[in-house]
């Protein structure tokens, strides 16, 4: 979760993943008027991290099948709230119940093997295929790299 700022106007949100160890900020129509900014533009934005990432539900056959293998469920408890998120959707996106049993075998068994995110997750486009209207764009961040460690400041 981070807050911040857009040509100074505030806003917060939890900033997804893009697959390639960088982050997505989702910017709508709202903000982006409100910012007073149009997808192409200069803005300034900051942003600083805020609390912890939230925590979803997990799914009952998933919690029994982590509880039956110790090494998957230890590791399980390690990774962050978002890998964990990503592990759930992955799970229960299929539409066949044979298709996620054998996601909730495998995944036990990646995460047995000490993997922290699924093997075929491919990122923000499998998390946003669908669910992106038309009134939403999504900004790349930049590098992590020459930043310091609790805020953001760049143009993007």
């Amino acid at each position: 979760m981070v807050e911040g700022i857009i040509n100074g106007f505030p806003f917060r949100t939890a900033l997804e993943p893009d697959g390639k160890g960088r982050h997505w900020l989702k910017v709508n129509k709202a903000l982006q008027a409100a910012a007073g900014a149009d997808a192409g533009d200069t803005a300034m934005v900051e942003i600083t991290r805020v609390g912890e990432e939230p925590e979803i539900r997990v799914p009952m056959d998933l919690l029994e099948a982590l509880a039956a293998t110790p090494r998957a469920q230890a590791l399980w408890a390690e990774i962050t709230p978002m890998a964990r998120r990503d592990w759930i959707r992955w799970v229960t996106s299929p539409k066949q119940e044979e298709t996620r049993s054998h996601r909730i075998e495998s995944g036990c068994d990646m995460l047995t093997k000490g993997k922290r995110r699924p093997c075929c997750f491919p990122g923000i486009n499998w998390v946003t295929k669908g669910l992106v209207t038309s009134d939403e764009t999504w900004l790349p961040l930049p590098s992590s790299k020459n930043r310091p460690p609790s805020r953001l400041s760049s143009r993007s």
